[in-house]
């Protein structure tokens, strides 16, 4: 006890000490508000709110107008500001438009020569965006936001700083995710006692679910950069897109037992960087190196964190020609914590040192801003050059069977800067013959190498890092691939994308940039019934916009042919009779909101397939939807659930804390979700698996995604009969008894005995590191009604299960076999020979009820569209088949 009160203690004396110098012998402007004078303390002292924030970006916009401007890009989901600043001299303050508009005049070198080039290289300063906090509990880099940007306004005589000013402007982002952001600080201000307490298990410390990581529908912004569903990176984009900034730094925080990541990153590299590009990361690298030698700051580069997937912050400005960086500082989270070296690492040094680093990068960026001009210039010329020479010149993007899926997926590659064209008339390509309304994307234009990244199937991994990882796999080492290693949209999103060797002729004009075209009612006086084909994203927000507005909708389990047109299973069907007067009219606005093409008739007579008063055209019951909320779900996994629901589908979700799935209250629903997640059987108690069951049994809707199927699959559940398995081990003969004391004496004759005889006999297979995988659907179920022949799956984790038996349920869709498994991406060879054949998506009844388990999460990150039928199959019509 004595020993823990002197480390108590001695934190006092670190907040007491006057004056603390950030930049020692730096002198400052009083006329320039400071921290404290604004907020009330200094740097390092509190933990800012991002009210806070704005209200001090707003008092040095105030104090210094003619050096600072700011600007808002948008707001997050839970209506706070997203707002970035501008600083620098007067000079380039006063042209910012003008600056502006040549950086997008340097971006197109179609129409921009290379002497005009040049011309603008000699007069423009360099763009650096400095952007912190994009996850919420990360918290030092906000504050050294703040802080750089008042030292940037307010310190005087110093060269340092006046060369940044005249060289370069400064985008300041000092919050990306506020939301996040105030979820920590809440909790901080709520378990923070008399003073700040070092122990690393002191509740302040440790946020309790889902932590304040991520934004409000719990996404890990720093992995959106892709599919950029989210406000806070979507309009981000849009404001890079609008500058094109040279050099991007994201600052985060790590582990607070290590010390400081910067540039250079670690293997493997995306193969779309350039050689300029990994040789400008050394040059900032090296630059912040000098600095924190000068103070003494322990640093590191190399580790830990690659380039390779394009989806990080420090990551996507890569594809548009500039330099990208991840800085990482070790984390107090709070204000002082000990660390296991018995040293105290306090917010205060934290900020300092994210400050330095921020610094460190300015002068870097401003000596070399020649350099980083003619780079961007020369990055986005040779793209355009190799698009022309690339075996692949296009990619055409058919709207086939699912034409809103490709919709979104071209408008999210416009929103990203990628030039489009849609075709105004049928053309042909090739040997084959495309509508009107194809999209094509022609790798001639400056953003090729982003096209490469997103739309290839594959982007390979250096061989040598690869050989490395299956060595270290050999002998169970950590691995060093850090994210995904596939991420190609037309697989997730399950849409064509022909790769194209000859340009296509036909007339074309540039796509809009809007994911969701207006849908059309044919036929606007049916007598009868309006029609909808089921399997597409239009269909699916039809389908919840129509339930929500309490319009009766009926579903056919069979396909059948009217007036020509092909209705798969699962199509809607809207009666006349029982439904509103103004069903018409109804309906055609909800066609227009949801992209959707509905047809109208007055006959029920079909030339194929099964009349609507069939016994397998069912009812679509409005239901009631719950989620499992809080420990022990994946935030993540239910953040990405709940935003898939209510903001792609605009259907409501009622997430339940775990604990009160015990309680009388859950009758009143009739689909529960629990997301991947561990031990909910523990959470909920025997009893609460015990009205679980009975809830299902009762008619009740329970799906389970990714390692929630184990829940639903556990001997005293028994929801689902399947069982994860254990890695597949040889045959070996069993060895001859030893005595006592002694094991039997075995030969090991290779490398490849001898990895066998060190295998754990009970041993989960190996962790899939994020890949692409092919999946086929078992036709004629309703769980398929409206999905493709196959379906591609991102599959990640050890998570594989055993079939289910026919008397049991349904494998609705199952892994592909072995060779024809990886889609994209790197998979373990065992992985693919094991999980082949085994069920991706499966369903049981019990009682009255039914359970469904997606072994795979279905909504990977929000951007795995191409699992969307299956998902919303479970959810809106589980419960119709509930009997």
């Amino acid at each position: 006890m004595r020993r823990f009160l002197a480390f108590v203690v001695a934190v006092v004396p670190l907040y007491a000490e006057k004056p603390y110098e950030f930049w020692p012998g730096a002198t400052y402007d009083t006329k320039i508000p400071t921290c404290r004078r604004v907020l009330g303390y200094d740097p390092g002292e509190r933990i800012t709110s991002h009210a806070g924030i704005i209200r001090y970006m707003e008092a040095l916009a105030a104090a210094a107008p003619a050096r600072i401007k700011l600007f808002d890009y948008g707001q997050t989901w839970e209506g706070r500001k997203l707002q970035y600043a501008a600083v620098s001299s007067e000079g380039n303050l006063r042209r910012l438009a003008e600056i502006r508009t040549a950086m997008a005049r340097l971006a197109d070198p179609r129409k921009t020569s290379d002497a005009e080039a040049q011309g603008l290289v000699g007069d423009l300063p360099a763009l650096v965006w400095l952007s912190y906090g994009v996850h919420g509990n990360e918290i030092s880099s906000p504050e050294a936001g703040l802080l750089t940007a008042y030292h940037l306004l307010a310190a005087r005589n110093n060269k340092m700083v006046d060369d940044i000013l005249a060289h370069v402007v400064v985008l300041v982002d000092p919050a990306q995710n506020p939301d996040g952001r105030d979820r920590f600080v809440n909790y901080f201000e709520e378990t923070r006692g008399l003073e700040p307490d070092p122990s690393p298990i002191a509740a302040e410390h440790h946020e309790p679910w889902p932590a304040g990581r991520t934004n409000h529908y719990l996404f890990d912004l720093n992995r959106d950069w892709i599919g950029l569903t989210q406000p806070e990176i979507r309009n981000q984009v849009k404001a890079l897109r609008e500058w094109f900034p040279l050099v991007y730094v994201d600052l985060h925080e790590m582990s607070g037992e290590s010390t400081y990541f910067f540039s250079p990153e670690s293997d493997p590299y995306n193969p779309h960087l350039t050689a300029s590009q990994r040789d400008s990361l050394k040059l900032f690298g090296r630059n912040n190196a000098k600095w924190f030698d000068k103070y003494g700051f322990d640093y590191f580069t190399r580790e830990n964190y690659d380039a390779f997937y394009p989806g990080y912050g420090a990551s996507w400005p890569y594809y548009y020609g500039g330099i990208a960086m991840t800085y990482e500082q070790a984390s107090v989270r709070g204000l002082v914590v000990r660390r296991s070296d018995e040293t105290l690492l306090t917010f205060r040094d934290t900020v300092r040192h994210h400050f330095v680093a921020s610094l460190s990068t300015l002068e870097a960026a401003a000596v070399n801003r020649e350099k980083l001009l003619r780079d961007f210039y020369h990055y986005r010329a040779t793209a355009i050059d190799e698009g022309h020479k690339e075996p692949v010149v296009e990619y055409i993007l058919p709207r086939s069977r699912d034409a809103s899926a490709t919709d979104k997926l071209a408008g999210i590659l416009m929103e990203q800067g990628i030039e489009v064209q849609r075709a105004k008339a049928p053309f042909r390509s090739g040997d084959r013959e495309y509508p009107a309304g194809t999209y094509v994307v022609a790798m001639a234009q400056p953003s090729k190498r982003l096209i490469r990244t997103l739309l290839d199937p594959q982007i390979p991994m250096d061989s040598q890092f690869v050989e490395a990882e299956e060595a270290r796999r050999r002998i169970r080492q950590r691995s060093e691939i850090y994210d995904v290693t596939a991420w190609s949209l037309p697989l997730l999103f399950n849409v064509e994308a022909v790769a194209s060797g000859t340009p296509s002729k036909g007339e074309f004009e540039p796509a809009q940039p809007v994911r969701v075209h207006p849908g059309e009612m044919h036929g606007a006086t049916a007598t009868v019934a309006y029609l909808a084909q089921w399997g597409s994203e239009a269909a699916g927000r039809l389908l919840t916009g129509a339930l929500r507005e309490d319009l009766k909708v009926h579903s056919s389990e069979r396909a059948f042919v009217q007036s020509g047109l092909k209705f798969p299973a699962g199509s809607l069907i809207f009666k006349v009779a029982g439904n509103p007067p103004d069903l018409a009219s109804r309906l055609a606005r909800l066609a227009r909101e949801a992209g959707a093409e509905i047809y109208g008739t007055d006959s029920g007579w079909v030339e194929d397939g099964v009349n609507f008063g069939s016994h397998y055209v069912v009812a679509v019951k409005k239901p009631a939807i719950a989620m499992a909320w809080d420990t022990p779900a994946s935030s993540q996994s239910a953040g990405a659930a709940r935003f898939v629901l209510e903001r792609q589908y605009g259907y409501p979700v009622t997430p339940i804390r775990s604990l009160d799935l015990n309680s009388p209250e859950l009758a009143r629903f009739d689909v529960l979700i629990f997301p991947d997640g561990g031990a909910y059987s523990e959470w909920i108690g025997d009893s609460g698996v015990r009205r679980l069951k009975e809830w299902v049994q009762a008619g009740g809707t329970v799906v389970g995604l990714g390692s929630a199927v184990n829940f639903l699959a556990e001997k005293g559940v028994g929801l689902l009969d399947t069982a994860q398995e254990n890695s597949v081990q040889a045959e070996e003969k069993k060895p001859t008894p030893a005595s006592e004391g002694r094991v039997p004496g075995t030969e090991i004759s290779s490398v490849t005995d001898y990895d066998k005889l060190i295998h754990a006999t009970n041993e989960m297979p190996d962790s899939a590191p994020g890949a692409i995988v092919r999946a086929h659907i078992q036709p004629g179920h309703w769980l398929t009604a409206g999905a493709s022949d196959s379906v591609y799956v991102m599959v990640e984790g050890r998570a594989i299960y055993s079939p289910l038996k026919l008397d049991k349920g349904v494998n609705a869709v199952y892994f592909d076999a072995p060779e024809k498994l990886l889609a994209s991406g790197y998979l373990w060879a065992e992985n693919r020979k094991q999980m082949s054949f085994k069920p991706v998506v499966a369903a049981q009844n019990t009682g009255r009820g039914v359970a469904i388990g997606f072994t795979a999460d279905p909504n990977f990150r929000g951007i795995q569209d191409g699992m969307n039928v299956l998902f919303l199959n479970a959810v809106f019509r589980g419960p119709s088949h509930a009997r």
